[in-house]
């Protein structure tokens, strides 16, 4: 099959690569699109220690496509030769205790190969014809619903991750810092879950996309920007979303809340963050981790189907597999208005 192999930070290419074979309880799957993720920007760019696992390596986890061969044991589960699936990134061991708790995101046997798979990271990814992935990590598409939104699943989920450990509950004011895709996802799923107002930061071409979405909005590089967001929300929001990952942003992130107020934390920041810790102590604020998803995916999808969360309207750009170099810097630089940058196995 044909596959983006990076071979060390910054030196990748397409090329032939051995097609994957299902193992047991798992799926072969034709790639139809691949969404391309911050994380793997920085992952190409070498800006991780730990992804990927290893060099050679096949990166990308934001990927829908159609199951070509089942593994043993898969039938038995209901799956089959022609279902339609997004995919999800992480198989937890569903036998250590944070994985029977149903945080499987936190698997105590991650990078343990032979119990869990982190795809696109730890394991071969979907920049390729065909992927395999646990059938602990494939949803079945509505029918109704295109290969597009299947592959923008996966960050909308981890939206709805992020305002689940947020605690959004209804009536909330909630703020959103970054206007990037996962932002703009989990302010959508901010306002599924209740939210009676939805503020998002951002700067520059992007708010004209918190704009489109009509959201309230304040420019983070207007020196009057934090006095726009007092002005729509007096005491501070209930519950801050920090999408964008930045020292500077935990730091704004955590001086937007109002007593008592909770950050969940999704961006991962590439340099160390420094916070006071007066104010956590005095309003008695939260500043919460919130890793990829822990069961949110099908709830997503249903979101996704209903409306809700508005996925498809991120998607600007599309490449063949062969243009991920353009694609990649595309994404980067955020040329013409990018947002999601999809790779579209069809335009081959």
């Amino acid at each position: 099959m044909k596959a983006l192999v990076l071979n060390a930070p910054n030196d990748f290419g397409v090329k032939e690569v051995p097609d994957p074979q299902p193992g047991p309880l798992e799926v072969l799957c034709r790639v139809e699109r691949i969404g391309i993720c911050g994380t793997d920007v920085h992952m190409v760019q070498g800006h991780y220690d730990h992804w990927p696992a290893y060099y050679p390596f096949i990166p990308g986890h934001e990927w829908s496509g159609q199951v070509i061969e089942l593994g043993s044991g898969a039938d038995e589960f209901g799956w089959a030769v022609g279902d339609r699936v997004a995919g999800s990134s992480h198989a937890g061991c569903m036998h250590c205790p944070k994985c029977i708790e149903g945080r499987y995101n936190l698997c105590l046997n991650y990078g343990h190969s032979q119990v869990h798979s982190h795809y696109g990271h730890t394991v071969q990814g979907a920049y390729a014809d065909y992927v395999v992935h646990s059938i602990r990590s494939v949803f079945k598409l509505p029918d109704a619903m295109s290969y597009d939104l299947g592959a923008v699943t996966d960050p909308a989920s981890i939206g709805l991750h992020c305002a689940h450990r947020g605690g959004v509950e209804t009536g909330q004011t909630v703020a959103v810092v970054g206007a990037g895709p996962v932002g703009i996802l989990a302010a959508d799923a901010a306002k599924a879950l209740g939210a009676s107002s939805v503020i998002v930061a951002g700067r520059g071409a992007r708010l004209a996309v918190v704009d489109h979405f009509g959201f309230e909005a304040f420019d983070t590089s207007s020196p009057d920007g934090l006095d726009r967001f007092r002005e729509l929300a007096p005491h501070g929001a209930d519950v801050v979303l920090d999408a964008a990952g930045t020292p500077e942003t935990i730091a704004l992130s955590l001086s937007m809340l109002g007593r008592g107020g909770r950050c969940a934390a999704v961006g991962i920041p590439i340099e160390d963050v420094s916070i006071s810790l007066a104010p956590l102590v005095l309003d008695e604020l939260e500043l919460v981790g919130s890793r990829a998803v822990a069961g949110e995916m099908q709830a997503t999808l249903d979101f996704i189907a209903d409306g809700r969360i508005r996925a498809g309207e991120i998607i600007t750009h599309r490449y063949p597999l062969d243009d991920f170099g353009k694609a990649l810097e595309v994404t980067d630089r955020r040329i013409d208005g990018a947002m999601k940058v999809l790779i579209d196995n069809s335009l081959d």
